[in-house]
């Protein structure tokens, strides 16, 4: 396996918050030399590197032997969605699915695809927890109680509110209600 220094560097530069600018400047090299070596298109010496090295401050053998994070993912496919089990969905016995877009504990925002068979309810009991929350229904219809005011949505509309407040979603018709929503920071 072939260690590739530009990425590594440039990885280093960025944690340490600096620009190529900045990082040459320190290191008493040019802009040039951070900027060729970064994209691999220059091989430094290892003087070379220890010299650039020295503007974030970092050793050789530190520079080589820290480890590069795994790029965060950004794309998620439909199957790639996580089933996240809940005790809403337990009561339902399946009539309810919240399907989330990647690790929700890792982001402060949790976005889910949530499918509301005939019947399905969160629960008497209404809902309350530290967060703002919001959706749209992309098909079907979709009862909502925020407090004690209930509101019929249908496909296309959506509702924004502070999840503090008491909450419960019902869907007491005769289809499917498919919605997609976010809530920040995570309910988890």
């Amino acid at each position: 396996m072939e260690f590739d220094v530009g990425t590594r560097l440039r990885f280093l530069r960025e944690a340490a918050g600096l620009s190529q600018r900045e990082l040459a400047r320190r290191a008493g090299v040019t802009n040039g030399t951070i900027s060729l070596i970064e994209q691999n298109r220059n091989s430094p010496s290892v003087a070379s590197l220890r010299k650039v090295l020295e503007g974030l401050p970092m050793t050789l053998s530190e520079f080589f032997s820290q480890e590069i994070p795994a790029p965060e993912r950004i794309v998620f496919a439909r199957d790639e969605l996580i089933e996240i089990a809940s005790e809403i969905e337990r009561k339902n016995k399946g009539a309810v699915s919240f399907r989330q877009v990647g690790d929700a504990a890792k982001h402060q925002l949790q976005i889910l695809y949530e499918t509301y068979q005939p019947g399905a309810d969160t629960g008497r009991s209404m809902l309350k927890h530290e967060s703002q929350e919001g959706g749209i229904v992309i098909s079907g219809q979709m009862e909502l109680t925020v407090e004690d005011r209930k509101y019929v949505l249908g496909p296309g509309d959506s509702y924004l509110f502070d999840s503090r407040l008491p909450h419960r979603f019902r869907n007491p018709f005769d289809e499917t209600c498919t919605l997609v929503s976010a809530c920040t920071p995570p309910y988890l």
